[in-house]
């Protein structure tokens, strides 16, 4: 980017080769030829066969078209139910990723279209309206209020102009710009008065400029293509999925090899060793995982657009459930963009309405009444004078009844005041004027109860200064009574003998909810950091106030920043709370610094300029009232009603999700280790002939690793869950207790099943049906057990009779859908004969349901045991 605005004018001109009387249209298309269209670049999108190749990157995929293809396999392909199915989930998963929104593309689409699609120009000396795509550097362009600036541009003359920036840099009131000669290199972009920014808004004023940067080399161009760079990382649950894959694919090999060669050296035929190894590995790989994994995310968005948060991207729901940093964004996020009187002041004597008609009347800005309620259009801080005056009994309109305005000396920033005269009713005139309270206290004489004494200077100074020390902009008013209305009324002649009315504090107040999420965020671990384009004494007093900095804590600027080595900022991060009059560019570096010490970042904004860090965030939030639509395009989640404890709604609804996914995972896993101890153990004991067929192990899948999981994704969010750390986004899902548990539980099940085989096989079958009774109570009891085992992975450690038994009615349901299902299979004759089963004794059906029951009392044994050794433990951590 061009350092335009540390040179002169004539430096300025000399290098984009303009001059004042504009471009010819010949030289202007010559430029556009050589410069392009002041557009932004647009990337082409990759194909639809690409995104479909990207697809088999993801080894859970390999995996799953590899069970499809064992499982036709397994039955000789005349059993092909599974193998459908395996490939429909992967289509539908296929589809789901594909038509997901590309954010970047959306973001690049909104920046464009924010461009003002017309600008006035001069072209061949007269001014003329072209279109804005048209513009060149070296163009001079006109703007008046209203106008959105077109290109990045150099001030060439102005008259009372200014700018509303806030989507570019944070700050909340509209810059006054001015026609400096040349400004420091390093100014910050929100103090670079000399300059225009493309895609601002003209609030007030006029002014003529010289176009220096378009499309690409201006600041929004910039920003697209942080777009552009800036690429979304795997979040948290795409990682752990990886690795569920990783660890299954390896599990699947190495059993079926050990499997296969096990067969071999007892003398098993080949064939007949292949089919079983076969069956196993699809008895091995939990295929409606990731369909599943899908469909719990897709609920939890449910829920969440419930709580005005609308999710663009299914994964981040889980991602926010480990965020250990928010990076806040406050013009409009944590404040309420919106100036409001916060203190008014008054010298003794002084009534509180002649300083609020001084307040109303002083002003171009127009109060309107909208449902019973003031509201005012024009400048932020005028308006907000009109409204609290309003609020106060002052209405403006009736106020400019009784007194006329007449005449004005409008504000500039030479002198730092307003005047405007009004027709006394009581005779003669009365001139308003309000400004920078040294300045304005210079010109008075007086206060309302007599002439102005050293001790009324000094309690006005002292006013003004602990005003200024809460971060309150201060605003002076002042009247003097005129006998003669001047022709042509100047600064030297009417803003003296000013009588002092009083001070107002204003500032952009933080939102009134903002405080309580703030609390439940560090109750629950989770570091609230302010991120802002405004300065840092605002910044450090809205984060006081809202208890993001606590004693102890650092703010720092970008200027700061910008002599920071990247390491170093990573090394302190944690130490700052506030970071102030930053640009996009170190948004990133703070965003990626917290990254790089292993925390999971969100990131709430609603400017143009927050769009790169939204990106780059493990998360980004958008507002949704008041975030541009280049906001909303970059973020994964947009806060429909602007609420920052909406966000930390999402981090509680996030964590339930997870957990309730690893609630699915670990009954999926654990049974699956059940129906492989199950095969390994009947191969290594040499049984002689395996408890499950291959058919019932594709059956088995399709009753037991669906409905149950989907139910226990639906399981509410347990207490407590929002005053516990945030988890590891680095740590393993299978950590050491989560293992124990896969793995003893998975035993438990294969252990059952095995000692139902048995029992079919040695006692309760009558002469020559052994093999078919034994192998009937094998797969009954695999399946009920795993219907009833259900139920005990509601919860970790809380008793299922604590909790209630029927508390969750998707899961009563999917219980009864399992048993109907299996039932049919081993009651009605047609689909006995499919599925290898043959009927059961009476004491054989007591045998199946005492086994697949006792699941339930095993494991409330088990949780008993660890609540009482963690009690144990809390209350040595307690007494230490």
């Amino acid at each position: 980017m061009g350092d335009w605005h540390s040179r002169s004018v004539s430096q300025v001109m000399e290098e984009v080769k303009g001059n004042l009387g504009g471009l010819t249209a010949r030289e202007a298309a010559r430029r556009l030829e050589q410069y392009g269209p002041n557009q932004l670049a647009q990337p082409q999108p990759p194909g639809l066969l690409l995104r479909i190749l990207g697809q088999l990157k993801d080894p859970m995929i390999l995996v799953l078209l590899g069970a499809a293809a064992l499982s036709l396999l397994a039955s000789g392909g005349e059993d092909w139910l599974d193998g459908v199915i395996i490939l429909v989930i992967v289509v539908v998963n296929g589809v789901i990723s594909i038509t997901q929104e590309d954010h970047a593309q959306q973001a690049l689409e909104e920046l464009r279209r924010m461009s003002s699609p017309q600008a006035t120009a001069l072209r061949e000396g007269e001014p003329r309206k072209v279109a804005a795509a048209a513009l060149v550097p070296g163009d001079i362009i006109l703007l008046e209020a209203g106008d959105q600036v077109p290109a990045d541009a150099r001030i060439l003359e102005c008259s009372r102009l200014q700018a509303d920036e806030s989507a570019m840099t944070g700050e909340s009131v509209p810059v006054e710009k001015r026609t400096e000669e040349a400004l420091p290199a390093d100014t910050p972009l929100g103090d670079q008065v000399n300059m225009l920014i493309s895609g601002t808004l003209i609030t007030a004023g006029r002014g003529t400029a010289l176009v220096v940067a378009t499309g690409m080399d201006t600041q929004m161009g910039h920003i697209a293509g942080l777009l552009l760079d800036s690429s979304s990382g795997d979040t948290p649950l795409q990682r752990r999925m990886a690795e569920i894959s990783r660890s299954l694919s390896f599990l699947c090999l190495s059993v079926c090899a050990i499997m296969f060669g096990v067969g071999l050296f007892q003398g098993k035929g080949l064939l007949e060793m292949f089919l079983t190894a076969v069956s196993l590995a699809v008895a091995a790989i939990p295929e409606g995982l990731p369909a599943i994994v899908t469909i719990v995310l897709a609920l939890g968005v449910q829920r969440l657009a419930d709580k005005n948060a609308i999710v663009k991207k299914l994964p981040a729901v889980e991602t926010l459930g480990c965020a250990g940093v928010i990076c806040s964004d406050k013009t409009g996020t944590l404040t309420q963009n919106k100036m409001t009187v916060q203190q008014v002041w008054l010298p003794p004597g002084a009534r509180r309405r002649d300083a609020m008609v001084a307040g109303a009347l002083c002003s171009d800005a127009r109060l309107e009444w909208k449902a019973g309620a003031p509201t005012a259009s024009g400048d932020p801080t005028e308006g907000a004078l009109v409204v609290v005056a309003a609020r106060d009994g002052v209405d403006q309109n009736r106020e400019l009844e009784r007194l006329p305005r007449v005449a004005d000396i409008p504000f500039d920033s030479t002198r730092k005041l307003m005047t405007t005269i009004h027709t006394d009713p009581e005779g003669g005139w009365v001139a308003l004027v309000k400004g920078a309270p040294d300045v304005l206290l210079d010109r008075c004489v007086s206060t309302p109860k007599g002439p102005l004494t050293p001790g009324d200077r000094g309690r006005i100074l002292a006013a003004n200064e602990g005003l200024a020390e809460k971060a309150l902009r201060v605003i002076a008013v002042a009247r003097r009574r005129l006998d003669r209305l001047p022709q042509n009324p100047q600064p030297s002649e009417v803003e003296r003998e000013l009588t002092f009315l009083g001070l107002f504090g204003l500032m952009d107040p933080p939102r009134p909810e903002v405080r309580s999420a703030v609390a439940r965020c560090h109750l629950a671990g989770v570091r609230p950091v302010m991120i802002t384009g405004d300065h840092r004494s605002t910044a450090v007093a809205i984060a006081k106030e809202l208890d993001i900095a606590r004693p102890g804590d650092w703010a720092a600027t970008g200027a700061e920043l910008d002599f920071m080595p990247q390491e170093l900022l990573e090394n302190d991060i944690e130490k700052f709370a506030v970071f102030a009059r930053v640009s996009p560019e170190h948004k990133m570096r703070i965003v990626q610094a917290w990254q790089k010490r292993g925390k999971v970042v969100a990131m709430t904004g609603d400017g143009v300029n927050d769009a790169p860090a939204l990106r780059a965030a493990d998360i980004g939030c958008a507002m949704g009232k008041t975030g541009t639509d280049v906001a909303k395009g970059a973020a994964d989640m947009i806060l429909t009603d602007d609420n920052f404890s909406t966000i930390v709604a999402a981090i509680e609804e996030g964590r339930g999700i997870y957990s309730n996914i690893r609630k699915a995972i670990h009954y999926l896993l654990s049974c699956n280790i059940g129906e492989i101890f199950t095969i390994f153990a009947a191969t290594l004991l040499g049984f002689g002939q395996m408890p499950l067929a291959p058919v019932q192990l594709l059956w088995l899948n399709l009753v037991t690793d669906s409905l149950p999981a989907l139910a226990l994704g639906v399981e509410p969010v347990e207490e407590g869950v929002m005053e516990e750390q945030p988890r590891d986004a680095s740590a393993g899902l299978f950590d050491k207790k989560f293992s124990l548990r896969l793995a003893w539980q998975g035993l438990m099940v294969g252990g059952l099943t095995l000692a139902a085989y048995f029992l079919g096989f040695t006692r309760l079958a009558a002469p020559g049906m052994e093999g078919a009774v034994a192998n009937t109570m094998a797969f009954a009891t695999l399946t009920l057990c795993q219907l009833f085992h259900a139920f005990n992975v509601r919860s970790e450690d809380r008793s299922l009779f604590a909790q209630g038994v029927l508390s969750n009615p998707a899961m009563n349901r999917a219980f009864l859908a399992g048993l109907a299902m299996q039932l049919s299979v081993l009651l009605v004759p047609p689909l006995q004969g499919v599925f290898s089963v043959t009927a059961m004794s009476a004491p054989q059906w007591l045998t199946v349901m005492a086994l697949a029951m006792a699941p339930i009392p095993i494991c409330e044994w088990a949780k008993s045991v660890g609540r009482k050794e963690k009690a144990a433990e809390a209350k040595e951590a307690a007494v230490k």
